[in-house]
């Protein structure tokens, strides 16, 4: 018999694929979809950007005075909000409703973060276990069954959209422009890009409303409340505003946070880079866009299970083995796209590029986050609205030069910022070791003590 935080993990797990198995497939169509005055990619540069802001008050407030629970609860339902605005795409729709899924987007992870963080803190007291192995594994439970949402959500997008009678023959011309070679005074507008059929488009995002919805009744009714008690204290004994609106910047002064910045961004810029240009710029401008979905969901299924496998693995290899992994999978990708010349005729090779992206995606997400779990343990929500908030960041920013800056000038970006990760990785785990050698040589008898 499962345990209860095992349970509980399952029912955050299973809400979040099915909340992302909407979002997640609309965020992979946006610059295709939307493409017109850049619309789509706009649209998801204002989400990170109200993410930001959110990751500045909203999470320490709302977990403290509802609890994750209800804070979960209410965030997905600001994730709801997008699909509807995509029935009428234009900007007085798209715009008000990215704002408002960005407002629930930081209080939605940190919520998530907290409370598999509480579970497996509650679980390794009971089983007598390490905390940071309980940690890593609930994460990588999550994130193996999060990921598969990418299967889900682009699964429906391509067999919908793969009722389409308007697709069209994609022009010799225009494909010496797909990829790295893509600038935007040399794209011309071809078949690729046709919008499919409305009706289409509405059966789609009526779908994702469908688990949307489904994600918060899921919640709602199975998750257990384990920080009520700890809530209602706080709402008896209110701190000053002022205090919880800085948590997140304060946590700023340990030089730990500081250097995990890079690392963190580096999360945001992976992930948008996928999503945002090689579906676009490799995917549609050479196959079109009934081929997003399918792409996606090499990447979904590479990302779960390899989550799965993560989260297990890094008791025996730690943090370190699995990080450089990750690394060298991007920058051995970043090169070939680089070089890569996009063609149907080499239709396999679309696919293996989100496949191998997720499988280090697995790593960043997994491990990642239970390094922010374990090194800020006293100061979990603030620590994770830092995540988000810098993660946000890197996500806004690609999304709002996506229109102004060329995909190879996207690539050497991702690739300088990993750099500067795998930098900052090596810091803090050296700043770790010395730590607790000092708290080893600290705790051994003195000689006197001895006698």
């Amino acid at each position: 018999m499962i345990s209860r935080n095992f349970k509980n993990v399952l029912v955050v797990s299973f809400g979040f694929l099915s909340l992302f198995t909407a979002y997640g497939g609309l965020q992979s169509l946006q610059s295709s979809l939307n493409a017109e005055e850049g619309m789509g990619v706009i649209s998801l540069s204002v989400i990170y950007g109200s993410i930001i802001v959110s990751s500045m008050f909203l999470p320490h407030i709302l977990i403290k005075n509802l609890g994750c629970k209800w804070t979960i609860v209410a965030s997905m339902c600001c994730y709801i909000t997008y699909s509807i605005g995509n029935f009428y795409p234009g900007w007085a729709t798209l715009i008000p409703t990215s704002a408002i899924l960005g407002l629930g987007g930081s209080p939605l992870w940190s919520a998530k973060c907290t409370y598999l963080t509480i579970s497996g803190n509650l679980q390794a007291d009971k089983e007598n276990k390490k905390n940071e192995d309980l940690i890593n594994m609930y994460f990588g439970i999550f994130f193996f069954i999060f990921q598969s949402s990418a299967v889900w959500g682009n699964l429906m997008s391509s067999l919908i959209f793969g009722q389409d009678t308007e697709k069209a023959d994609i022009p010799e011309e225009q494909l010496k422009y797909c990829g790295a070679a893509l600038c935007e005074e040399n794209f011309i507008q071809g078949a690729n890009a046709t919008r499919p059929a409305q009706h289409l488009v509405n059966t789609l995002l009526g779908c994702y409303i469908g688990v949307g919805v489904l994600a918060v009744i899921l919640v709602a009714v199975l998750l257990d409340n384990i920080d009520r008690d700890s809530a209602r204290e706080f709402r008896g004994n209110r701190t000053p505003f002022c205090g919880t609106f800085l948590a997140t910047f304060k946590l700023l002064r340990d030089k730990r946070l500081v250097m995990l910045i890079p690392l963190t961004m580096y999360s945001g810029f992976e992930q948008s880079f996928l999503s945002g240009e090689y579906t676009k710029n490799y995917v549609t401008c050479a196959l079109g866009i009934h081929f997003v979905g399918y792409s996606m969901i090499c990447f979904g299924a590479a990302n779960s299970l390899s989550s799965f496998v993560f989260g297990r693995l890094a008791r025996y290899t730690g943090r370190i083995a699995l990080f450089c992994l990750a690394a060298a999978i991007n920058l051995g990708c970043i090169i070939a796209l680089l070089l890569w010349k996009p063609h149907p005729d080499q239709l396999p090779v679309f696919f293996v590029f989100p496949a191998l992206w997720g499988v280090a995606d697995a790593v960043w997400q997994t491990q990642t986050n239970g390094l922010y779990a374990v090194l800020f343990k006293d100061h979990k929500e603030a620590a994770f609205s830092n995540f988000r908030l810098w993660e946000a960041l890197a996500f806004s920013l690609s999304f709002g030069l996506s229109s102004f800056i060329s995909v190879r000038t996207k690539l050497y970006l991702v690739l300088g910022d990993l750099l500067l990760s795998v930098a900052g990785i090596v810091g803090v785990e050296i700043i770790e070791r010395r730590r607790k050698t000092r708290v080893e040589a600290s705790s051994q008898p003195t000689g006197e003590e001895v006698l």
